[in-house]
């Protein structure tokens, strides 16, 4: 038997009458979704859509919290405190739980946006807020993350963590991420996101920016949904995927199949 994995997305990212992506073609590729919850994109009617549309397709749901930083796209660093994190988060899951209750199911698991995401891998103190969260708010909310800061301090309180693998992004030798202000930091060859992305699952290897291999254990592969030929490229990550022998399931069957290999 070959390896599962999810498939995720981020989505319901756009606000009021702008749009950001194609959802309603990613919904037909993925298994899980990360939910913009309104700091960074998303507002009460698209988080409405968005979780139902999930709840309709059998697609997991998770948060996806941000800086409140609307205009910038979560993508700017603010100087929060450790204790704003952590509040911040808390608001933002507690409205898309809110939305999950009322179409009759939950969130499943919690994934940061942005310079936030970024920044939970490096920071301990951010990390630990959002891992704080998380356990508080529910201690089997999954911990979707890189390697780093975050993954361990949701490991220390318990909680189940899925790490992620970002096909279409350059990592440095340390498992992090290539800032997106440096050449290369994006990967824009279709083939190579594919061939890339066969390899961390099915090799447990990606190649760093430096042309080394990098150890990563990918639970889930985000596909980006916001840029040109986005959605042909996921139908293609997915078909060349199931094409190797990997199954595609929401994270928590990734991680139940994981405890049971073990």
């Amino acid at each position: 038997m070959g390896p599962t994995v999810d498939l995720v997305a981020d989505l319901g990212e756009g606000f009021g009458a702008y749009s950001m992506g194609d959802d309603a073609a990613l919904l037909e590729v993925v298994s899980s979704a990360n939910i913009a919850c309104g700091f960074h994109a998303g507002d009460p009617d698209i988080m409405n859509a968005t979780v139902a549309e999930c709840v309709r397709r059998g697609v997991s749901i998770g948060a996806h919290p941000s800086f409140p930083d609307l205009r910038g796209f979560g993508r700017r660093a603010m100087d929060l405190t450790a204790d704003e994190v952590r509040n911040d988060v808390l608001y933002q899951v507690g409205a898309l739980s809110a939305f999950a209750a009322y179409h009759g199911t939950g969130v499943a698991h919690i994934a940061p946006h942005g310079r936030l995401g970024n920044l939970v891998a490096t920071r301990a103190d951010y990390a630990d807020a959002v891992a704080d969260a998380a356990s508080r708010i529910n201690p089997d909310l999954i911990v979707l993350a890189q390697d780093g800061a975050l993954a361990d301090a949701a490991a220390g309180r318990h909680l189940p963590v899925a790490i992620v693998g970002i096909a279409d992004r350059a990592y440095e030798a340390d498992g992090t991420l290539v800032p997106r202000s440096r050449p290369g930091a994006v990967i824009h060859d279709p083939a190579a996101i594919v061939d890339r992305t066969i390899r961390m699952v099915c090799e447990g290897l990606i190649q760093t920016i430096a042309g080394t291999d990098l150890p990563i254990v990918a639970d889930t592969i985000l596909l980006h949904g916001d840029t040109p030929g986005a959605v042909h490229l996921a139908r293609q990550v997915r078909a060349e995927l199931e094409n190797s022998g990997v199954k595609i399931a929401p994270l928590a069957q990734v991680l139940a199949a994981k405890v049971k290999a073990a």
